[in-house]
């Protein structure tokens, strides 16, 4: 998947975010270390914080943004520079295909705790054996302006196309997700989508394109809902906004009633590390209460923990739409997997909205 680098930091500052420490050394220089290839929403020291102090074991971190990236970083890499890593759920089978991950002891870590529908055992167990774990999750839904457009609104999927909201709505620029919403959105399961389908979806995103005001990537988007040259992102969500809703109570997220798009994230242990011990005990810190509520609201981009025992507050627990959890799990679906063919269709597809 070609994963969105998320990053209120970035939106707010411009800058990266990277730890001091992402310029790793070949080689661990103690055994109360551990280096681990992230995403922004892990470098955050609120997260790290407590858990090297409680476990006395540092954690060096490596930022990348796609499997692609982490791939040709690992191909630079010696065997053993790296322990930890976090990963598109649907992307596990891929680096185990590729050799890199160690097969996970499910008693290590709190499967029961975990909220069913995302466990996913289809991405994160091959063969049998389990190789990741989720950790993350969220939707590509609506993100918006409350004070600007009527929230019932925001829980119809036809938004995106009945010209209520003409010139006030961006698109986020992933043809992934927002074709999947589309189809939802008519009607059709993205796991049942179709070379037939194509006209009507086409249909769709040409008459969204000719109502928006502009397509972008996370960044953008986010921008233009918070300067107000939008009022809606068409495949925002809680990723886009909720660390934002303290500072501007007018922004908002939603999942429609037709059914949104669901992402989950994965840590995982590498095949060669040298400290799996300390590995082990990240990974299983991510996954505790505590964890998991620093997780999901770290300073990068919040979303909701995958352990539905995370400590949030009653704050957190709202901006996240924690109540709803259960209607939206329900409705929501994985990224599409399509066979290269569909997937060459459905690009030409993107390629035609953005140019038209």
């Amino acid at each position: 998947m070609n994963r969105p680098k998320f990053s209120r930091r970035r939106l707010l500052g411009g800058a990266a975010a990277v730890t001091a420490a992402s310029l790793l050394p070949r080689r661990l220089r103690a055994a109360d270390e551990i280096n681990a290839l992230v995403w922004c929403d892990h470098t955050d020291p609120n997260l790290l914080g407590p858990f090297e102090e409680a476990s006395g074991i540092k954690v060096n971190t490596k930022e990348f943004g796609t499997t692609g990236e982490a791939l040709a970083l690992l191909e630079q890499s010696q065997p053993g520079d790296w322990d930890v890593l976090v990963i598109d759920t649907v992307d596990v089978k891929r680096m185990v295909e590729a050799g890199r991950l160690a097969e996970l002891n499910p008693a290590d870590y709190p499967g029961a705790d975990i909220f069913a529908e995302v466990q996913s055992p289809e991405f994160n167990a091959i063969g049998g054996k389990t190789y990741g774990v989720t950790e993350k999750f969220g939707y590509n839904c609506f993100s918006y302006d409350n004070t600007k457009v009527d929230p019932a609104d925001m829980r119809k999927s036809e938004v995106m196309w009945n010209g209520k909201y003409a010139g006030r709505v961006a698109i986020y620029d992933y043809y992934n997700p927002v074709i999947a919403m589309v189809a939802i959105g008519i009607g059709i399961k993205p796991n049942e989508l179709a070379k037939g389908h194509i006209p009507e979806i086409r249909e769709k995103l040409l008459e969204m394109k000719k109502q928006s005001a502009l397509v972008g990537d996370v960044v953008t988007v986010q921008n233009a809902l918070i300067s107000g040259s939008a009022d809606i992102i068409t495949g925002g969500g809680e990723y886009a906004v909720a660390g934002l809703m303290g500072e501007n109570p007018a922004l908002d997220w939603v999942l429609p009633d037709e059914g949104g798009v669901r992402w989950m994230q994965s840590l995982a242990i590498f095949k060669d590390s040298a400290r799996v011990e300390n590995a082990t005990k990240f990974v299983q810190y991510i996954l505790s209460p505590d964890g998991q509520a620093r997780l999901a609201t770290s300073a990068c981009y919040w979303a909701m923990p995958a352990n539905k025992n995370a400590s949030l507050d009653d704050t957190q627990k709202k901006r996240l739409r924690w109540d709803e959890q259960p209607t939206f799990l329900a409705k929501s679906y994985h990224y599409l997997q399509v066979d290269a063919e569909l997937d060459t269709a459905l690009n030409d597809v993107w390629t035609e909205m953005l140019n038209a």
